[in-house]
């Protein structure tokens, strides 16, 4: 199949929007806690490498299939002009810093209202589970772990650096399996090897230019949070992250939206600091979390926006 002007926009504004916006959330951390010791170029490469090991292993053992999967109650149809108005908005949004889901932004165009329903649902329940389980996991980590009063010892910051470095690309396969079919959905669903080296070119490309503004805007989510500049800390949310996201890959094929995982996994986070640390009160976390909760809010109603105004208005009327 050929990639016509609308397949060929969506999916560049697509994977702009996906890596621009929804990489943050496997790559903040291991910028943050890297930048100062790694070139760009360096960590670039590093990212490039298991991205691309990903997109092929999926191609390989999926025949053809990069998104895993995560589309077969999400049939290929024809791309219209508004399809690629989903991944426009939440490119013009990711140049807000605002970090809403890619999943719902851009699927909210293609799935039905019964599909959506349930990637929402289950997207809560992802944000609930991850919220949970780092407050659980940080009341312990915690009482343990003090990064400012605390450090770990030069020999020992080399080890840390090396998990990091790992769990960053555990958590980077892993979070692919899932996000990669948001810019899938505007491909054919079994590729041509033609066509997979055009997603690698793009994706590659693309990847090389968040690093080189080191994440954008929407990297101060990550970087106002405590202690997510250290490798430490950065490991332990990987970790964290990996085991959500491998859970629910587990669970069914149907999409979800990891940026509702990881807002909610940082808010559990910072909810377990703010109940052991004297200094660092309720008072000042809410305003974080109730920020982050907020813009997902925005980014939910827009997608249900683009849900009612495709059905109820421009498909009914032929544009």
């Amino acid at each position: 199949m050929d990639i016509t002007l609308w397949m060929g926009i969506g999916f560049i504004l697509a994977a702009y929007s996906v890596i621009a916006n929804d990489s943050i959330q496997t790559l903040g951390t291991f910028l943050a806690a890297n930048k100062e010791r790694f070139t760009w170029y360096q960590l670039w490469m590093a990212a490039s490498a298991v991205t691309v090991a990903t997109i092929v292993y999926g191609w390989y053992f999926y025949s053809g299939d990069i998104a895993y999967e995560r589309l077969t109650q999400i049939p290929f149809q024809e791309i219209k002009w508004y399809h690629a108005m989903a991944p426009a908005v939440l490119l013009v949004l990711t140049r807000f810093g605002i970090p809403v889901s890619t999943t719902f932004l851009v699927l909210s165009a293609f799935a039905s209202t019964v599909v959506l329903e349930k990637i929402l649902v289950k997207s809560m329940v992802g944000y609930g589970i991850a919220a949970f389980s780092a407050y659980l996991i940080w009341v312990l980590l915690e009482r343990w772990i003090d990064e400012k009063g605390s450090r770990p010892t030069p020999e020992h910051v080399k080890y840390w650096r090396v998990a990091q470095w790992v769990t960053s690309g555990g958590l980077l396969f892993a979070w692919l399996q899932h996000d990669l079919a948001n810019i899938a959905v505007f491909l054919p669903r079994q590729l041509t090897f033609g066509h997979l080296l055009m997603v690698l070119v793009v994706c590659v490309g693309l990847l090389g230019y968040i690093f080189y503004i080191q994440g954008g805007k929407i990297q101060k989510v990550v970087l106002n949070k405590t202690g997510t500049r250290y490798v430490r800390s950065a490991t332990f949310i990987n970790i964290v992250y990996i085991c959500v996201l491998f859970f629910f890959k587990e669970l069914n094929n149907l999409p979800m939206s990891t940026t509702w995982v990881f807002v909610g996994l940082l808010a559990g986070r910072e909810l377990a600091i703010s109940t052991i640390m004297e200094n660092y009160k309720f008072k000042y976390v809410f305003p974080i979390v109730a920020k982050d909760f907020s813009k997902m809010m925005l980014g939910l109603g827009v997608s249900v926006a683009i849900v009612l105004i495709i059905h109820n208005i421009i498909v009914p009327a032929g544009f």
